[in-house]
């Protein structure tokens, strides 16, 4: 971009705008998640559930099915199984997550070698060619998720920070784990057709980590964080456009700073 004008010029382009619409959808999303996953030191299942993602959606170029329709239920079904695996005393949470995402990440290495497909639109996210239905499916699934986060806020506050209190009433704890899980996949799919399958994890967990070194409530961290990831994907799209660089990362990489700066100030 040369000047400030060229800049406004962009963003008045379709593509441009679709993708700043859902990528906020979803970045607002994956925020809400993210705060659970990080207080409940599940935060790796975002990164496997992810890898899981690449291998279905590489399962589903090989057999010439739409990509979302296969990795939707793949990873709902592994994002209930890590849930319930980690409750195993032999199989550990973080130990079933590196089993499943390397053996997940190697199979759409393989799967997507064989069918001599570019794999980087996978690995890193290509949201500039997000077409409309993609782009309307999306934001119809963030917004599910939304909804969801915001009916259900006690139920989640209360799995998160008193899971034994939740099931000393009798309340179905493992029906509410279930939809956080299914809900966290959902987002994973939906933001790897952002940030693709090796960065999406980013945006679910940077922006509560950061959230909780600037506020000390609950409610407080949850909204902190929405309004941290959506300034952030905004910043980092702007940057992209700016210097020419993959959307994806320069998200990521904004967020790594604001993470920075926040922990020095707060030191």
């Amino acid at each position: 971009m040369e000047n400030f004008g060229d800049l406004v010029t962009y963003f008045t382009y379709d593509y441009v705008q679709r993708a700043l619409f859902v990528g906020v959808l979803v970045a607002s999303s994956a925020a809400l998640l993210g705060v659970t996953l990080v207080l409940k030191r599940l935060s790796m299942i975002g990164d496997g559930l992810s890898h899981v993602g690449f291998g279905a959606m590489a399962l589903a170029l090989v057999l010439h099915w739409a990509p979302i329709a296969v990795a939707m239920p793949v990873v709902m079904v592994a994002a209930f199984f890590l849930l319930r695996l980690g409750e195993n005393s032999f199989i550990k949470g973080d130990v079933a997550v590196a089993m499943i995402s390397g053996s997940s990440l190697a199979l759409g290495l393989l799967l997507a070698g064989s069918v001599n497909v570019n794999i980087n639109s996978f690995l890193f996210g290509s949201i500039l060619a997000m077409g409309k239905e993609d782009a309307i499916l999306g934001a119809v699934l963030a917004l599910m998720v939304l909804g969801v986060c915001g009916f259900c806020y006690h139920t989640i506050f209360a799995i998160t920070f008193d899971e034994e209190f939740v099931h000393a009433v009798g309340a179905p704890i493992r029906l509410y784990k279930s939809v956080i899980g299914m809900m966290v996949a959902v987002i994973i799919v939906v933001g790897m057709r952002i940030m693709g399958a090796l960065l999406i994890s980013s945006l679910i967990i940077f922006p509560g980590v950061i959230a909780m070194r600037v506020c000390g409530s609950f409610w407080g961290v949850m909204r902190s964080a929405v309004v941290i990831s959506v300034v952030n994907f905004i910043v980092g799209m702007i940057v992209s456009i700016v210097w020419n660089l993959q959307p994806g990362a320069s998200i990521v990489l904004v967020h790594t700073v604001v993470f920075v700066v926040v922990w020095v100030l707060r030191r």
